[in-house]
């Protein structure tokens, strides 16, 4: 008699996606199939023409747009593969901040709060970037913040208060 392996549980993960370089049309649609690859039940959040934030030049805009899908991926090995994308599509590193080609961010993973080198889950300035978490809340409205326990929409709702950012 065979013994089966228990299936590997599948997490619940985001990821923003953003490109300011070339085919930035293009760019976002092969993230979305390169990440098919990585996630299951993937859906991807409508795309967002940004302008560019916190950055050291001038630069073109942005198209932004998240996905969540799930994975069995830990989240090192998550970042590992979502790093390959980046450099697939032609990523280059040449200062903080820089323009690039696709840029891959973990926002979420599951309800996990990580603080290592390299890795911050969940990502760091996701709650002030319009662009992140007003699609992330629209695409998953009940998820919860993992650290401040609060469900996205919830989240989002603040962020749209008159007087707020």
């Amino acid at each position: 008699m065979t013994q089966r392996r228990p299936a590997t549980p599948r997490v619940r993960v985001a990821v923003a996606i953003g490109s300011n370089l070339g085919d930035r049309a293009a760019h976002i649609a092969w993230a979305c199939d390169g990440l098919g690859r990585v996630l299951t039940d993937l859906r991807c959040s409508p795309v967002e023409n940004t302008a560019p934030l916190d950055v050291p030049d001038a630069q073109p805009d942005y198209l932004n747009a998240v996905v969540i899908g799930r994975t069995t991926l830990a989240p090192r090995a998550l970042l590992e593969a979502l790093l390959r994308l980046e450099v697939e599509r032609g990523r280059t590193r040449p200062g903080v901040r820089s323009a690039r080609t696709l840029d891959l961010d973990l926002i979420l993973y599951g309800e996990r709060v990580i603080d290592e080198p390299g890795l911050q889950v969940p990502h760091p300035r996701y709650r002030e970037r319009d662009f992140v978490l007003g699609p992330l809340a629209r695409l998953a409205p009940r998820w919860r913040d993992p650290v401040r326990g609060v469900i996205l929409a919830a989240l989002w709702r603040s962020r749209r208060l008159p007087g707020r950012g």
